[in-house]
């Protein structure tokens, strides 16, 4: 077949793009499947289109990066990208509010997540809104590491939030962590002491935790600036943790507790995972995030409704020091029902090994969401059609799995298993032809995408099949999907119940009778099945929140790869998570 010049342009650009979008490595599939959906004609002909489109992803995969993305641009020219943004602002404007005071190509927002353990939806769900704040007003958007609690904080972490934000498909034009600022942060500490904004306390943990509560001052407040001063460089060699803080020189009678001379500064002598242990005395997150957002020019400052009480230290800090202050904007946490998001919760049963790590199918991280089958474009739609709120809502994990079903049903392989925990095996007499001896039949990967192709199952005249529709089948015909009809004659029992049947073959003839999923005992491995649920249940965790199931599949289940998606028939969607082991995803 001679490949048309305007669909190897087609397929020249489709490469080029899905390459600078993977880090300067174009998938051949992708590719292909971008191609269909651009030029619907090209389906019945892709197959033939597959080695072109093979040596055109081999060609763009042995360019740069930088040349893979001046060529996209020789081919894209800069008004397409115009227009993508106005597509994308106009999609959205639904669900996401113009932003207070926005100015079309000034805006600037940032997430700023702490590196103590694995991503959530709910960081998903910050991410994303504040990418496409962004993005709608043509501004910059920055990833800042709150890394100032050496205790909690792992290089590990720092690792997965780079990797869940990949997979999300979020590109932030800046990266940067708030270590890296840890001297220009002690630079406005020592501003704030000289302008009576700031006191270093000596008092002890628990004096503190009551005076704040009974809004008692302390005899430190009272002492002048040089003595404040003295005792923040004795912070940095003499005194101990625990020994000394600097706190914000607040109301301590507000009604607001956060304004009751919050602590900004405290010792902490442990390994940071970047700087070692350069530093003992780190900011806390009320005092760098103010200062950070300001000088990074951050415009609307995007956080969850947990801090709305700490918007007026945030404004208050700022206030002191004589900064820039953004515009700040709360939205409610996004968590599911019996899943946390807490790491106060996960991290204790990954310590007691109640769940698998953080890639747990039960929990909801990016990295767990991933493994079980969750498309990231399905967490984006999602997190979307949410909108900008701060009402309080736990919305539904199906509402998420609809959304996938809808992304993942046209491209998923349809194939055949029956539960070893409901499994017949069922002998077929009276075959006529070929079937008797044994031979091979060709199914449809797919009902109604051909680019799927098909797959080859030997078949016989024995067959695994759901026991409790052969026990409700016994003298009625049935169809096995994609073969022909049988009539269940008898059940033999066996111990634990009935394990064996007879039947009859009846004829080709698609009718109007009970279709039942099979497989060949000749062509049968068997699988394994992780079914996860609620995690938790009454606020209790719930021990059966990990079904495993053992079933016999189709041999072509052990063929698919890692990662693949598969729709098991009259059972759901699953994930290839190892060789015969599946994650359910989702009915």
């Amino acid at each position: 077949m001679v490949v048309e010049e305007d669909t190897l342009l087609l397929i020249r650009r489709l490469a080029l793009r899905n390459a600078v979008e993977h880090d300067g490595k174009a998938m051949v599939d992708k590719v292909t499947a971008k191609v269909i959906a651009v030029r619907p004609d090209l389906r019945s002909s892709v197959k033939v289109l597959i080695p072109t489109i093979s040596a055109v992803v081999d060609e763009v995969n042995r360019l740069s990066i930088e040349e893979q993305r001046s060529s996209l641009e020789a081919i894209e020219p800069k008004e397409r990208a115009d227009g993508e943004h106005a597509e994308r602002r106009e999609q959205y404007a639904t669900t996401l509010p113009q932003l207070p005071d926005a100015v079309m190509g000034s805006v600037v927002t940032r997430f700023p997540p702490e590196p103590n353990g694995y991503p959530h939806i709910g960081h998903a769900k910050a991410a994303i809104i504040d990418e496409e704040y962004a993005r709608m007003y043509k501004g910059r958007f920055i990833l800042r590491f709150d890394d100032t609690n050496p205790v909690k904080e792992r290089r590990e972490y720092y690792d997965a939030i780079m990797d869940g934000l990949r997979w999300l498909n979020v590109k932030p034009d800046l990266i940067k962590n708030t270590s890296d600022d840890i001297e220009l942060l002690y630079r406005y500490a020592e501003r704030l002491i000289e302008v009576d904004g700031a006191y270093v306390c000596t008092c002890k943990p628990d004096t503190i935790k009551r005076n704040r509560a009974s809004s008692i001052e302390c005899a430190c407040r009272s002492l002048s600036r040089d003595e404040h001063m003295e005792r923040w460089h004795k912070m940095f060699s003499e005194y101990r943790a625990n020994q000394a803080i600097l706190r914000f020189k607040g109301d301590m009678r507000s009604s607001n507790t956060v304004m009751r001379d919050p602590t900004l500064f405290r010792i902490i002598e442990h390994e940071h995972p970047l700087k070692g242990y350069r530093y003992r005395v780190w900011p806390t997150y009320d005092f760098a995030a103010s200062i950070e957002d300001s000088i990074d020019g951050v415009t609307h400052a995007l956080r969850s409704k947990e801090y709305e009480l700490r918007n007026e230290l945030y404004y208050a800090i700022l206030d002191r020091l004589g900064l820039r202050k953004p515009i700040v904007l709360e939205f409610s946490r996004l968590e599911f029902e019996g899943m946390p998001v807490s790491k106060r919760m996960i991290t204790p049963l990954i310590e007691k090994g109640l769940v698998n790590g953080w890639d747990d199918p039960r929990l909801p991280t990016l990295a767990a969401l991933r493994r079980r089958g969750i498309k990231p474009e399905a967490i984006r739609e999602f997190v979307l059609s949410l909108g900008f709120t701060k009402a309080d809502t736990k919305p539904p994990f199906e509402l998420l799995e609809a959304i996938n079903r809808k992304m993942i049903d046209a491209d998923a392989t349809r194939l055949f298993m029956v539960r070893l925990d409901d499994c017949a095996r069922v002998k077929v007499n009276r075959l006529d032809g070929v079937y008797a001896d044994g031979t091979t039949v060709k199914i449809r990967n797919h009902p109604t995408n051909d680019a799927l192709g098909s797959r080859i199952i030997k078949v016989r005249d024995e067959f695994y099949l759901p026991l409790s529709d052969v026990i409700n089948a016994i003298g009625k015909e049935i169809r096995l999907i994609d073969l022909y009809n049988i009539m269940i004659e008898r059940l033999e029992p066996s111990e634990g119940g009935y394990a064996r049947a007879y039947a009859i073959f009846t004829g080709y003839e698609v009718k109007d009778v009970k279709k039942v999923q099979w497989v060949s005992v000749d062509d049968a491995v068997q699988i394994t099945v992780l079914v996860p649920t609620h995690l938790y249940v009454d606020g209790a965790y719930n021990p059966k929140s990990l079904e495993i199931i053992h079933a016999y599949a189709e041999s072509y289940a052990g063929r698919i790869g890692v990662g693949s998606i598969v729709q098991f028939v009259r059972f759901g969607f699953c994930r290839v998570d190892a060789d015969g082991i599946f994650i359910m995803s989702h009915k």
